[in-house]
């Protein structure tokens, strides 16, 4: 979830992953049996990892939802998860295949093992976050970037980058107008924020996409119509980052959704010369793929907008949104009802059989943003909580920085 525990935050774009059912097993593994290595991806990794995170507050702390959650069949879960917590990982004395990495190098392991679906097309990785730390040019180039840029096609091809972050115009229209502006950060004032801007401009993009100048950019018949996501009122709390295999951006290698912003504490520092990474911060995701669909066939992920199901889809959906918005759950129907199938007894609900009859082969995955993206004219500056805004917004209020209204 990419959301906090306050009202605020949820007129905002927000966004939820939820698992499948995950039944009570019928015997429980020992707790003292060693870990076994299982794919990343699977059900059973993705609990290895989990608990390795919820483990990580203390078992005082965590102890009986710990207990409770052992008892539950993770099998049916397709995604992997990369959470970050406080400390420092020796990224050179662990094996990813049966310990759990945090922060990038655990984003970086799965990575190099997912294929591109289009792997002599120029791929564009989109990051979309609510904050923006100061991170500096070396982290931002030398980890984070080729860390995204990692994929175990050959040859590799180079990505355009592109990040997607609100105008002062857009938080000043936003539902909430210049109030969702506190919980919107990129700080542009000093001489390193400054530069970091200047780095980062050429791939800054709109959230909204509907300002005066937009009509500029707006499509001709001759080229791909504007794909509208329905999101440009909610001012964007939610963060993903994915990976479109092609420059129309018309299909996706992978995903992420996650509590993590663009910060050193969030995804960890740079490794130091012994190979320690240091992580300031709890967070939690989950990343997605085609492959994980394998084994319905041929499959391919495509990016949905306005809707959670593509024209043409396989009947588990990877990313399905909620009406909070952005990419959300991993879900069934949201019907109770199911009916047995007589032949193969797997009690599959009867339209998830209807829908796999008719069409496999899509996988949908609901699109916070617009697309094509927008880029910033020469002119536009990302919102700054700090910088005071006098213009009023919707409800006639201005903004004198954080902490004023």
């Amino acid at each position: 979830m990419t959301g906090n525990f306050i009202a605020g935050d949820w007129s905002m774009c927000q966004a939820v992953w939820r698992s499948p059912f995950l039944p009570i097993q019928s015997s429980p593994p020992m707790s003292d049996s060693p870990p076994e290595p299982h794919p990343m991806g699977s059900g059973m990794r993705f609990r290895d990892d989990f608990f390795a995170y919820l483990e990580s507050y203390g078992r005082k702390k965590l102890g009986p939802l710990i207990q409770a959650l052992q008892r539950l069949d993770f099998s049916a879960i397709r995604a992997a998860l990369i959470a970050s917590v406080p400390g420092r990982q020796n990224v050179r004395a662990i094996d990813p295949g049966r310990e759990t990495l945090f922060g990038w190098p655990a984003l970086r392991y799965i990575l190099s093992s997912i294929k591109s679906a289009s792997p002599m097309a120029k791929p564009h990785i989109v990051m979309q976050c609510s904050s923006v730390a100061s991170v500096g040019k070396t982290w931002m180039k030398d980890t984070f970037l080729k860390v995204l840029s990692r994929i175990a096609s050959l040859p590799p091809q180079r990505p355009n980058f592109s990040l997607v972050f609100p105008t002062a115009d857009e938080i000043r229209r936003s539902v909430d107008g210049y109030a969702s502006g506190g919980s919107i950060h990129m700080k542009t004032q000093n001489t390193g924020q400054k530069k970091q801007l200047e780095y980062l401009k050429p791939i800054l993009c709109h959230w909204a996409g509907d300002h005066e100048q937009a009509s500029e950019y707006v499509p001709t018949s001759n080229e791909r119509p504007i794909r509208q996501a329905l999101r440009r009122r909610a001012a964007p709390h939610i963060k993903t980052y994915i990976r479109f295999s092609d420059p129309a951006m018309t299909k996706i290698d992978w995903a992420v959704m996650t509590s993590a912003n663009l910060s050193k504490q969030a995804w960890g520092e740079a490794a130091d010369a012994t190979g320690n990474v240091r992580i300031c911060s709890y967070e939690i995701g989950v990343i997605v793929w085609p492959a994980l669909w394998e084994d319905e066939g041929d499959v391919e992920m495509v990016p949905v907008f306005g809707k959670d199901m593509p024209e043409t889809s396989i009947s588990d959906v990877a990313i399905k949104s909620g009406n909070d918005g952005g990419t959300g759950q991993e879900s069934l129907s949201d019907s109770d009802e199911e009916t047995t199938d007589a032949e193969s007894g797997n009690g599959m609900r009867e339209q998830d059989k209807k829908e796999k009859d008719k069409v496999k082969g899509k996988i949908g995955l609901r699109m916070p943003y617009d697309l094509p993206l927008i880029p910033y004219a020469d002119d536009e500056m990302p919102w700054c909580a700090s910088t005071p805004c006098m213009e009023p917004d919707w409800a006639g209020r201005s903004w004198s920085g954080v902490g004023g209204s």
